[in-house]
């Protein structure tokens, strides 16, 4: 999930300079249009995250420097940029009352209305691969056992390339996966000097794909389940709705929907409401 936050400046080197008003609005006016990323009133945390990369580039002023990032013609330097604002704060098990429902209610029901033996699921703004893993993870617990042979891969998708790499490799620290059960980290994670990494089996569920939420939603299926959780806080009322619309489009009848318990639904959301955080197209 990617955590847009305000830090605070700190001391500034002389050679560079203060970045200023016009170039902060010609930065933040590109990336909410391009990637819905709302930094007003957060220029101090910009020019601070920015400061010693854009010196590190070898330019000598940040007019120089986004002149030239906003005029390239490939996304490098804004995939850096994006990398350097967000904050992906994520762990396993997170909002645990979405996992009891994929669990008990979203599954089963899948299981008996599904008849092509394929499940279909995005998790859009995947960060770092948690909530992924452990979404696969509960499938693996849900079908062991059951004679089936589903094609239950899950699309992870996110713009933050740093956190594609890391969701990737599928390595963390005990602090990261304290909270999954000690039987899952002894079936589903493979342990050395203190890091976990994902098994084979359920990495191969997982792929992992770059995909900007602003753009159109042009994948070759449409899902049974959308994950977007704590991405759309951090967006203003009309992305916020644009996405859902793109979203309802994007899911199967009688698909649901899960977001972050901290946010809400635009009015005229096409969803039905289920539960908390939890929506179903009819």
């Amino acid at each position: 999930m990617n955590d847009i936050t305000n830090n605070g400046a700190g001391f500034f080197r002389s050679q560079l300079g203060s970045m200023s008003e016009m170039e902060f609005l010609r930065l933040s006016y590109y990336i909410k249009n391009k990637y819905g990323l709302n930094l007003e009133g957060k220029k101090q945390m910009v020019e601070s995250r920015l400061y010693n990369y854009v010196i590190d580039r070898g330019f000598s002023s940040f007019s120089e420097y986004l002149t030239a990032a906003l005029g390239s013609e490939d996304d490098f330097e804004m995939a850096n940029i994006i990398n350097r604002l967000t904050t992906n704060y994520t762990y396993f098990l997170r909002e645990q009352e979405h996992y009891d429902h994929f669990m008990n209610t979203f599954l089963p029901q899948m299981e008996k209305s599904i008849k092509c033996d394929e499940l279909c699921i995005w998790s859009a703004g995947c960060s770092f691969g948690n909530e992924a893993y452990t979404f696969a993870a509960c499938m693996e617990d849900y079908f062991e056992g059951k004679n089936n042979n589903w094609d239950r891969r899950i699309l992870a998708t996110d713009i933050s390339q740093n956190a594609l790499l890391t969701a990737k490799r599928g390595s963390y620290n005990e602090t990261i996966i304290k909270a999954l059960p000690p039987e899952w980290k002894e079936k589903y994670f493979t342990e050395q000097k203190g890091i976990y990494t994902v098994n084979e089996r359920l990495r191969s569920q997982v792929l992992f794909k770059y995909h900007n939420l602003m753009e159109p939603i042009a994948f070759k299926k449409t899902f049974d389940l959308i994950i977007c959780r704590n991405v759309m806080i951090y967006f203003d009322k009309q992305t916020t709705a644009d996405l859902i619309c793109r979203f309802y489009e994007a899911t199967n009848p009688g698909g649901y929907l899960y977001i972050g318990h901290a946010e809400s639904m635009p009015e005229g959301c096409p969803y039905v409401r289920e539960q908390s955080a939890v929506y179903r197209k009819l």
